[in-house]
């Protein structure tokens, strides 16, 4: 009976992935396609463009707001009574909660397998330029949000990109708006839930053994229901707990691995320094390099695609740019910090095989990546990496991703219905029949392996990159009078800390 029932579902799996490989394989083609004649996809250069103007436009405000952006984070500036419904503290969390996840830690494991220690380099460097596009976007988000007699908000992409488009005097917005709530309640469905499901399951049976993935899915499911079902306060009220927990517990084990090999620090540095400009053998060389690192970081952070904008304004303030400089802390934390740990366990303890003769790395079969110590790659790289100074470490990578997909999922949960209730209308209906829907696709994404799905649904995500940035340039102007203003008034002491 089981089996008869594990043949239908597989091959009801195989029916959904033929269907929608054959239907969206062309729109999945078109987001990740390299440039012509080269391996360096387009999105990943829209990105990575756009943070650079920012970074530029706003003469280098990751770094001129660092300190203050600590300070707003501390409460220091927070007063009670502004309008909206979370702490500056609470909007960061559920942002990086929706950011940090398994990419930190399979990703980056696939982008140092394929580019060496140098893709580190230009992970940081992607990582520190996407700080900009955070402050660009997460600064609209609260300046062009709703805000309801009840005391709830409603913010992100596709309110900036209709009200500040129509400020500006610029058609098109309410267009861009709609495309952008499809991208993202597609994104939320597969992304942000199916896909963290899947991979929680994945390794669930790695640590425990095989079991029908519907029994972690409907676990999932209830957890996340209970959560999602309070509204962004239980939201926020969870990841500014398991966010904090889980950074420490995962950043931590990376330190105490790297301090177990400090001799190799140096070494390793060098390497990520050598390999960024010269390759060190790697597939690709330093253009490969340079590639792994930029996607990398760009899949990692979302700088520019919009999704953290939809959290940060829901913050309670009435000064609109501090949220701009309490959201560029979080490609720091995600994938300067987080990222950056998982590199370094990988290449200091030894996974990576080199030629002793010359110091270059030695390459697999296919010279399509670096040969690894037991031929892993991905979360198993980054998980034989841990265990290879502690043993038991595959359980802490359990705990680790189960949290992680948890709290990506509870945060997309709030960006899908967010762009729902602006399709929809706002509503206890509409909010309860989107939460329903998406926990139903918690236990598909946990039971099923629908590949195409997948694909199609990170598609979408970087689709929702693709308009947001058209609005960003359309409305950086804005944030520019903005970031002046709020600087006139802070030094002039007109701003005050409160307490």
């Amino acid at each position: 009976m089981l089996a008869a029932l594990s043949a239908s579902a597989q091959s009801i799996d195989e029916t959904i992935n033929g269907i929608f490989a054959s239907s969206t394989g062309w729109f999945v083609n078109l987001i990740f396609s390299n440039f012509p004649g080269t391996s360096f996809p387009w999105i990943v250069g829209w990105l990575v463009v756009a943070a650079t103007v920012f970074t530029v436009y706003f003469g280098l405000i990751q770094f001129r707001a660092f300190g203050h952006a600590i300070a707003l984070v501390k409460g220091d500036y927070s007063d009670p009574n502004d309008a909206g419904e979370v702490s500056h503290f609470q909007a960061l969390a559920t942002a990086l909660s929706g950011t940090v996840g398994l990419g930190n830690i399979a990703g980056v494991a696939v982008a140092i397998g394929i580019g060496g220690p140098g893709a580190t380099f230009w992970m940081i460097l992607a990582g520190l330029l996407g700080m900009a596009s955070k402050f660009t976007e997460c600064t609209l988000g609260v300046k062009y949000r709703n805000e309801y007699p009840n005391g709830t908000v409603s913010g992100g992409p596709m309110y900036y990109l209709t009200k500040g488009f129509a400020e500006r005097g610029v058609g098109g917005g309410k267009f861009l708006a709609v495309m952008f709530s499809i991208f993202c309640i597609l994104g939320a469905l597969g992304g942000g839930n199916m896909f963290q499901a899947n991979q929680a399951h994945a390794q669930l049976t790695n640590v425990f053994g095989e079991y029908p993935g519907w029994i972690t899915g409907v676990i999932f499911a209830g957890i996340v229901f209970a959560v999602i079902v309070g509204g962004l306060k239980s939201i926020a009220r969870v990841t500014e707990k398991v966010v904090p927990f889980m950074g420490i517990i995962y950043v931590g084990t990376a330190l105490i691995i790297i301090l177990m090999n400090y001799d190799k620090i140096g070494w390793a540095l060098g390497q990520i320094f050598a390999g960024a400009f010269t390759g060190l053998g790697v597939a690709g060389g330093l253009v490969g390099a340079l590639i792994q690192g930029f996607r990398r970081a760009a899949f990692s952070n979302e700088a520019g695609v919009g999704s953290a904008a939809i959290a940060h304004s829901a913050v309670r303030t009435k000064e609109p740019i501090t949220e701009g400089f309490v959201s560029l802390l979080e490609p720091l934390i995600d994938t300067v910090i987080v990222c950056t740990m998982t590199a370094l366990v990988i290449i200091i303890t030894g996974q990576l095989i080199s030629d002793p003769n010359t110091g270059l790395y030695v390459l697999n079969e296919a010279g399509t990546a670096i040969r690894t110590v037991g031929d892993t790659s991905g979360v198993a790289l980054t998980s034989a990496a841990f265990s290879s100074s502690i043993g038991w470490f595959k359980y802490v990578l359990a705990l680790a991703v189960i949290l992680f997909a948890f709290s990506t999922m509870i945060s997309w949960s709030y960006y899908g219905l967010k762009a729902w209730t602006y399709l929809f209308g706002e509503g206890k209906g509409q909010e309860l029949t989107f939460k329903v829907i998406f926990c139903l696709f918690v236990v598909i994404g946990a039971a099923a392996s629908l590949g195409p799905v997948i694909d199609f649904s990170d598609a979408a995500i970087f689709a929702m990159a693709v308009v947001n940035i058209i609005g960003l340039y359309v409305l950086m102007p804005i944030v520019k009078r903005e970031l002046n203003s709020y600087w006139s008034r802070l030094k002039s002491g007109e701003i005050k800390k409160f307490s």
